[in-house]
């Protein structure tokens, strides 16, 4: 038996037990959430809990296939995204434990002709995010021939190289896919391996999952779901993507029993070293002392206050998360097949919390409309800004310019922002005045501090329906889109395409949207004639009626 053999044994052991386990556990909770997310007779998905390495609940929701009708197994194969970056950080880690490369190497080292622009851009860079190159899917070159079409490595490099950096290298964080198209070519070029091979020959077949591979969409995989997507409520197959494109970024296939394997051998660390596993799974720090929420290829964050390494996929037909709490060993994945599926961080953020029996729970309690108007104003911490605002008797919580949450008070100056698992407590001086606010999420906790810009309370009057009826038209912007206001139910509402936002009035001719921090100004002329309106979502923007 080889050396490798040895270490991973238990791991092979883990998966035979899995293998045999049976196909579910009930639990009403975990059902409960599950079905908020995944569907039972359209496109669905698979989840798994464990704990100790011992699985308690393991189950399937929905089809695997619409045009056959065939039920989801548990068992059945996904494509996951960018929870492949794990393994290709890894790959990278267990080449600098070998001593074949240096996480300080800069990538002209492997490959000589990428264009540095006057930067050493480092590996670390690569794996942290904080390389400043631009993300290949955010780019002109990432059309939609370019996504159905094979390209190398080398190639896939060439459609981003030439791109002026976002930022120097080191100086900020912001996700890209191209930094870990560029990791997979450097372990090419260092092992002598294809991508595919080296990942597949060095952890993929030791800890013997066998229903995990770098996927080519071309090889016929056992057990391989439908992925689908959905448009104006209509499901549909998802569009072709050449597995070429997410490469070392996101072509990993797997299912939840083979990537629960994964994560035991990461805890037993039969893999790496605990120094650089540590280091792997905690956030980076940029020079100027913030942290960044990354490591390398996972995000850190808690639940409940614990410690959590975790990461989310997303790839054209699938949604895809998994977490794990390192203290209390509990590990949370959840599939899906199709890429309308909200983020799935919630769900499995509340099972993880249940697991280890400290659940989400909030009530409301009652604080008058003169009391929350005392928590209004601008945020700020570094270049983090929000807003917080009373509107229509509710406290809301938002970007400027971006969707508002509504704040829900849980106890003394203590908020719960709706629809997520955030809360923030509020600060006083000596004197009462708010001073600053505590935010508490899944990820990095922040205090934001009250700037003394003052917010304008919101309260909706009442505008009768001929003066409403005036507002309705077509208005464009210049340059931009075409932008309606419509009429419906005696309710106005601004639309784009087919994205419509209710507005209501606080004024005869100014308005506020009810969902995102965004106000429209109707103008008028000497006889009353509405000419135009003025939209102010950061800054103001006028668009001529046409009609």
């Amino acid at each position: 038996m080889t050396y490798v053999t040895k270490r991973l044994l238990p791991c092979i052991l883990l998966t035979m037990l899995i293998a045999t386990h049976g196909l579910c556990q009930n639990n009403p909770q975990f059902d409960s959430l599950l079905r908020k997310q995944l569907s039972v007779e359209s496109p669905g998905g698979t989840a798994i809990v464990a704990k100790d390495g011992k699985i308690i609940y393991r189950k399937a929701f929905g089809k695997a296939n619409l045009e056959v009708n065939a039920d989801m197994d548990p068992g059945y194969v996904f494509r996951v995204g960018s929870i492949t970056k794990q393994f290709t950080a890894l790959a990278i880690l267990k080449l600098a434990e070998q001593g074949k490369l240096s996480l300080a190497d800069t990538v002209t080292q492997f490959i000589p002709d990428f264009p540095m622009q006057g930067f050493a851009i480092t590996i670390e860079h690569l794996l942290t995010h904080t390389s400043g190159i631009k993300n290949l899917t955010g780019l002109g070159s990432f059309t939609a021939q370019a996504q159905r079409t094979d390209h190398s490595p080398a190639e896939l490099v060439n459609l981003f190289k030439n791109e002026p950096l976002d930022f120097p290298p080191g100086t900020n964080f912001r996700y890209s896919n191209s930094g870990y198209i560029l990791l997979g070519l450097i372990i090419e070029k260092v092992s002598g391996k294809k991508y595919a091979d080296y990942i597949s020959e060095n952890f993929l077949q030791p800890l013997n999952m066998k229903n995990s591979s770098i996927d080519n969409s071309s090889t016929i995989i056992s057990g391989r779901v439908s992925g689908y997507s959905k448009r104006n409520a209509v499901f549909s197959n998802t569009g072709y993507l050449s597995m070429t494109i997410p490469y070392a970024a996101g072509s990993l296939l797997t299912n939840v029993d083979d990537l629960l394997v994964w994560y035991e051998a990461l805890a037993s660390r039969k893999l790496l070293s605990e120094a650089s596993l540590q280091k792997a799974q905690t956030s980076h720090q940029l020079g100027d002392g913030r942290q960044t929420g990354y490591g390398f290829g996972w995000e850190t964050g808690n639940v409940q206050g614990s410690p959590a390494i975790k990461h989310a996929g997303r790839i054209n037909g699938f949604v895809t998360y998994a977490v794990y709490l390192p203290v209390e060993k509990i590990f949370v994945a959840i599939f899906s097949n199709c890429d309308c599926t909200d983020n799935l961080e919630i769900p499995a953020s509340k099972m993880a919390a249940i697991a280890m029996d400290k659940p989400y729970q909030y009530t409301r309690v009652d604080v008058t409309p003169k009391e929350l108007e005392g928590y209004q104003g601008i945020y700020k911490s570094g270049n983090e800004e929000k807003k917080v605002s009373l509107e229509d008797g509710r406290l809301l919580y938002c970007n400027r310019g971006g969707t508002k949450s509504e704040l829900i008070p849980i106890g003394k100056d203590k908020f719960f922002l709706e629809n997520t698992l955030t809360t923030l407590e509020f600060a006083r001086h000596a004197n009462g005045q708010i001073v600053s606010t505590h935010v508490s999420s899944l990820g990095l906790p922040v205090t934001l501090t009250r700037t003394k810009e003052e917010i304008k309370r919101l309260a909706v009057v009442n505008v009768d329906d001929k003066t409403l009826s005036k507002y309705v038209g077509n208005y464009q912007f210049s340059p931009g889109p075409l932008f309606s206001i419509v009429k419906e139910g005696g309710k106005l509402y601004g639309q784009v395409g087919q994205d419509k936002k209710e507005i209501l009035p606080y004024d005869r001719n100014k308005f506020f949207a009810r969902e995102i921090d965004a106000m429209i100004i109707f103008n008028l002329d000497k006889n009353g004639n509405v000419v135009s309106l003025t939209k102010i979502q950061g800054g103001e923007m006028v668009a001529k009626r046409i009609d």
